[in-house]
């Protein structure tokens, strides 16, 4: 008897070092997974960028390969990646330039003009939510192509976001996305809802593609195919899906990595400028909606801090792994030091010999990043009661930093929440409709519960 296929949905998770094809069954059970790197290649002015076409042949080699296997039943595909980067399309879809590195240093000059001429620096930021970023404020990859590169230009067809752009690769529909659109890109007025003065004035407009919301669904090009395919979504947008589909009433989520980010879906006051020069911004869901969010280069610090602790005490970083919490340790260093979270460097600028030992020193250094956390969090509490917070990512493991959230903030649920290949989940959901006959499971992602500094 012939076996029954399992239908899936396939979901291309392109991040800066891996490419990743995940197929996920009806239960978003991950049931195949293939990963891919590329070695990056140099745009004209030698700095080094994503090589564009490995990436479109990729997404076909992938798609052939998972099309090949008999078992899998292909219902829906849809893709997530990084943002802040821009596929510059002529008229015929082809790219004109390379994929510019969004780390690329922009011209302080062009930056200046813009901000000179739509209400000054602040005003600025204060309309587009957008910390001044150089390229990573992607609109203005735009304009400097406009001013620098006036003949291709010209030729400009459409700019997409990547995530848009591997989508049209399989849709052959050409759109814009709003979590891409939403995020430090510079382009968006979130006080009007509408794109900013400056990117019509300027004439952007005419290479921007018409906006859908990411639930947005087209049909694949291919003839004789059956399966839907997604928009794309923005990665940092595609991890919180998961938890605004299964959580309703008000939460944080903090996730934490390079990046520790807080997201507050429940939040879209206006930003402030105190805000916004502490790193405060919004993203945007797939339906639209801002989400205030504060950044914080928490796991960076802690990298470098533990590896200083390491080579003080003649110990390895292994050794940080899984230490439990040790309140008399706490206690006694919260009696000798002061942990305020005003300055994230707090713990660099400590004496190591003022500690007995290295389990004593990261203990002060996990104080200090928690300490800084709180303030970053509470940036986006806003007015509305906060019932749980959320904290995925690398602190999630980390015993110490999980229960001094818990302490820290002991009127709210806090947990520690767990859930594999989490972005690449958030863009099979916004599809869940158009290829899943079952209910969203409950059980996605698995929580433990920190009460009051103690799990």
């Amino acid at each position: 008897m012939e076996r029954s296929l399992i239908p899936t949905i396939a979901i291309f998770d392109v991040g800066k070092t891996n490419k990743k094809l995940f197929l996920f069954d009806e239960h978003y059970n991950l049931v195949f997974e293939r990963t891919a790197r590329f070695i990056e290649t140099v745009d004209e002015d030698g700095d080094p960028c994503e090589n564009i076409e490995s990436l479109r042949l990729s997404i076909f080699d992938s798609l052939h390969e998972v099309f090949t296997k008999r078992q899998f039943d292909v219902k829906a595909i849809n893709f997530t990646s990084y943002g802040a980067s821009l596929v510059h399309l002529d008229e015929d879809g082809r790219p004109l330039t390379p994929l510019y590195n969004y780390l690329k240093a922009y011209p302080e000059e062009l930056q200046d003009q813009i901000y000179a001429k739509f209400g000054g620096r602040e005003q600025f930021l204060l309309d587009t939510a957008s910390p001044s970023l150089g390229s990573l404020n992607s609109g203005f990859q735009l304009y400097r192509l406009k001013q620098r590169n006036p003949e291709v230009f010209k030729r400009l067809k459409y700019s997409l976001h990547l995530p848009q752009y591997l989508s049209y690769l399989v849709s052959g529909q050409i759109y814009s996305d709003m979590t891409s659109i939403g995020c430090h890109t510079a382009l968006w007025d979130f006080s009007k809802q509408s794109y900013h003065d400056w990117v019509i004035s300027e004439g952007l407009i005419d290479k921007l593609a018409p906006i859908v919301k990411g639930e947005a669904v087209f049909p694949a090009t291919f003839p004789g195919s059956n399966y839907s395919v997604g928009i794309g979504l923005h990665d940092s947008s595609a991890a919180l899906i998961p938890y605004i589909l299964n959580f309703k009433e008000p939460f944080i989520l903090i996730s934490t990595g390079t990046w520790c980010i807080s997201f507050n879906p429940f939040n879209n006051d206006t930003l402030t400028p105190d805000e916004l020069n502490q790193d405060c911004l919004f993203y945007m869901t797939y339906t639209g909606v801002p989400v205030k969010a504060s950044r914080l280069f928490a796991g960076h610090e802690h990298e470098i801090q533990l590896k200083r602790i390491a080579d003080h005490f003649d110990v390895t970083t292994a050794k940080f792994r899984n230490i439990n919490v040790d309140w008399e340790i706490i206690d006694d260093l919260q009696t000798r030091f002061t942990f305020d979270g005003t300055s994230l460097a707090a713990f660099g600028q400590r004496v190591l010999s003022d500690f007995e030992d290295s389990i004593v020193a990261y203990h002060a250094l996990i104080l200090d990043l928690v300490a800084s956390q709180v303030v970053a969090t509470n940036l986006v509490l806003g007015d509305q009661k906060i019932r749980r917070i959320f904290v995925d990512g690398g602190f999630s493991k980390n015993n110490i930093y999980m229960n001094l959230i818990a302490k820290t903030f002991s009127d709210v649920e806090v947990y520690a929440a767990s859930m594999a290949q989490a972005t690449a989940i958030g863009a099979a959901l916004v599809m869940h409709n158009h290829w899943n006959e079952h209910t969203i499971p409950s059980d996605i992602i698995e929580l433990r519960f920190y009460r009051g500094g103690e799990s």
